[in-house]
């Protein structure tokens, strides 16, 4: 079992700037990567970005790019998301999730992770 505590969530501004963090507990070498994921009112749980926990190699959606930073920090156990010029789009519930990668999949999709935190509101007013 992995436990999967998410923290800073707010309400903000746009343009201005949050730091989510995520601290795994538990079996945690077992990680092969973890996960952001988001789901606003009314919509699908969706891809936000991932980094494989050996070799921080990351991926994000088209729509975050250049504004969203993924990193992780092995000794804390803790993946954080930087999240700068932030805008109303980006109001959601996120989660962060934790995959070992047994069951094959991608890190693309939710289906693909074996563990999830609880979330964190994230509200940007325009």
């Amino acid at each position: 079992q992995v436990q999967l505590v998410e923290s800073g969530g707010g309400l903000v501004q746009a343009g201005e700037s949050l730091t989510l963090s995520c601290e795994a507990s538990g079996r945690t070498f077992s990680t092969y990567s973890m996960g952001w994921f988001r789901q606003a009112p009314g919509e699908e749980r969706e891809f936000v970005a991932a980094i494989t926990w050996r070799g921080a190699f990351t991926w994000y959606t088209d729509s975050v790019k250049g504004r969203f930073t993924i990193s992780r920090d092995s000794a804390k156990n803790t993946v954080y998301l930087q999240m700068n010029s932030l805008k109303p789009e980006d109001t959601a519930v996120y989660y962060c999730a934790q995959r070992s990668g047994i069951s094959g999949g991608n890190n693309f999709r939710a289906e693909s992770y074996d563990f999830w935190g609880q979330g964190t509101q994230v509200t940007v007013s325009s």
